[in-house]
């Protein structure tokens, strides 16, 4: 079987792909190689014959028609988007362009490609997706599959429309598709923009530790090698046409979860004082969703799937590679918008 990944540069998308060549899976590799983009974080993988890398737009339908006829693949494993929400505050255009009109782009070609080819069985779409595109929890209950979307930011909406998307070339044209929404996502090659990343950088070089409002927002956090493990089971395992909620059944605020990464610091890098002194409250970010929470029921009934590590495990392991890898983050420090405030509103 042969797995096409739209995003494979990227966080999610390039753990995607390391563990799919690690069990021997020939992987093609679709990236636009966008800011968040980075072929590093492939490198151990690229020299394996099984991978391939093609550099294209996903809003490019003549590259993907090309990519497609080219490659043969078996899977469709559509990561790419732009994600940080932040971002779609300032700049909402880029969102409804990749994420709507990427998506509907790819999904006419992947439609074309499979009816050529007789639409055989195998064939998969997997559409990989948020739990932000069900809007805001209260202090109990958890996202299902069957929560009524209520997003609220620009990117949430983004993902939203896609998703919707997705399942209307499935119900309409028949094609093959699974969905998965999935939670806070974190681990090694994190682009340093999102919360964790920017802690531990912030924090290593004596910055102020930003934390928007008061820090009583919650999320449901994923080590993102636990998401590449699950989203391979559904893309293989799933049911035609069912979407899986995928968690980490690790709930944190994010002030408990900036403590917990100055308190690893504090063991493996001390520095003169407590790390966590560092942390300086800063205005919130506008429309911010209070808390999300994944049930993910499904994907352990039907698939056998749960997560591997606990958040401490995870952030532990996080901070080691953060530590340890620190060339990969330096050269990324002068990207677009890395360092600064962004979504301030």
């Amino acid at each position: 079987m042969k797995l096409l990944v739209t995003g494979g540069a990227g966080f999610i998308g390039s753990a995607v792909v390391r563990q799919a060549v690690k069990r021997g899976m020939a992987v093609v590799n679709l990236d636009k190689l966008t800011y968040a983009g980075c072929l590093g974080n492939v490198a151990e993988v690229s020299d394996n014959p099984l991978y391939a890398f093609e550099h294209a737009d996903i809003c490019d339908r003549l590259a993907v028609e090309r990519i497609l006829k080219t490659h043969q693949p078996d899977l469709v494993m559509h990561l790419a988007a732009e994600s940080h929400v932040d971002r779609s505050i300032d700049g909402p255009a880029a969102f409804i362009q990749t994420n709507i009109t990427g998506t509907y782009t790819l999904l006419e070609a992947a439609r074309a490609y499979w009816t050529a080819k007789g639409k055989p069985a195998q064939f998969r779409f997997h559409h990989i997706s948020t739990d932000e595109v069900f809007g805001s929890l209260g202090p109990s209950g958890k996202f299902t599959e069957d929560t009524p979307y209520d997003p609220r930011s620009p990117y949430s909406a983004s993902k939203a429309s896609s998703d919707h998307l997705v399942r209307a070339w499935h119900e309409t044209f028949g094609l093959p598709v699974v969905l998965t929404n999935c939670s806070n996502n974190y681990g090694p090659y994190h682009f340093p923009e999102k919360l964790i990343p920017v802690v531990i950088i912030k924090a290593l070089s004596g910055a102020p530790i930003p934390i928007y409002g008061k820090g009583d927002n919650t999320r449901d956090w994923l080590y993102v090698e636990d998401h590449a493990d699950a989203l391979l089971a559904v893309i293989q395992r799933g049911k035609l046409g069912r979407s899986y909620n995928i968690g980490g059944e690790n709930e944190a605020t994010n002030l408990e979860l900036v403590r917990k990464i100055c308190e690893i610091l504090d063991r493996k890098r001390p520095g003169n004082k407590p790390y966590a002194d560092q942390i300086s409250f800063v205005k919130d970010r506008p429309g911010h969703d209070q808390r999300y929470a994944i049930d993910p029921t499904r994907v352990r009934l039907e698939l056998g799937w749960k997560p591997s590590v606990t958040l401490d495990q995870g952030l532990e392991m996080t901070v080691d590679w953060f530590l340890g890898n620190e060339s990969w983050w330096r050269a990324l420090e002068n990207r677009d918008g890395v360092g600064k405030r962004l979504g301030s509103g």
